[in-house]
C-alpha cells in the first residue's frame, strides 16, 4: 500500500510540474503573440516612411520651382517629374504603355468608345496613365477603345 501512496505522490508531483510548466509556456506564447502584433502594428505604420521621405524632397523641388521665374519653370518642372519618376522606379512603381494595345480589363478601364478605323478593342486615346508596382496594377489606365463605324 506504502508502494502504492509513494508512487501517487510521484505522479502528483510530475502532474503539478508538466502543468506548471505548460502555463509557462502558454504565457510566453501570449507574450510573444502580443509582441508580434506590437511589431506588426509598427511595420505597417511606418512602411511607407522611406517612400514618404523621398517624396518630400519632390516636395521642396516644387516650393523652388514655384518661386522661380518664368524662363527657368519648365527645366524646373521636368527635373522633379524625373526625380519623381526615379523614386517611384525605385520602389517598383511603374506606368504601362497603353496606346495602340489591344483593351485588357485587368489593366485598363474604358470611360469611352470612339468609333474608329482600328480595329475594334484597340485603345485609340489614353486619359489618365495606369500604373503598376511590381507586377499588381494598382491604377488601371483609363482609356478610349475603338469600336466599329456604322
Amino acid at each position: 500500500m506504502e508502494a502504492l501512496t509513494q508512487e501517487n505522490e510521484a505522479l502528483k508531483k510530475a502532474y503539478e510540474e508538466l502543468n506548471e510548466r505548460h502555463l509557462r509556456l502558454a504565457a510566453d506564447f501570449d507574450n510573444f503573440r502580443r509582441r508580434t502584433n506590437r511589431q506588426i502594428d509598427e511595420i505597417r505604420e511606418f512602411a511607407l516612411e522611406k517612400f514618404a521621405a523621398d517624396l518630400l524632397d519632390v516636395a521642396d523641388n516644387f516650393e523652388r520651382a514655384l518661386k522661380a521665374d518664368d524662363t527657368s519653370l519648365r527645366e524646373g518642372l521636368e527635373s522633379i517629374q524625373k526625380q519623381f519618376t526615379g523614386i517611384m522606379e525605385r520602389y517598383g512603381i511603374r506606368h504601362f504603355e497603353c496606346k495602340n494595345g489591344e483593351f485588357d480589363p485587368e489593366k485598363h478601364e474604358a470611360v469611352v468608345c470612339i468609333p474608329s478605323d482600328h480595329p475594334e478593342g484597340t485603345i485609340v486615346e489614353e486619359f489618365m496613365r495606369g500604373y503598376c508596382m511590381h507586377d499588381r496594377v494598382i491604377r488601371h489606365a483609363k482609356v478610349a477603345v475603338s469600336q466599329r463605324k456604322e
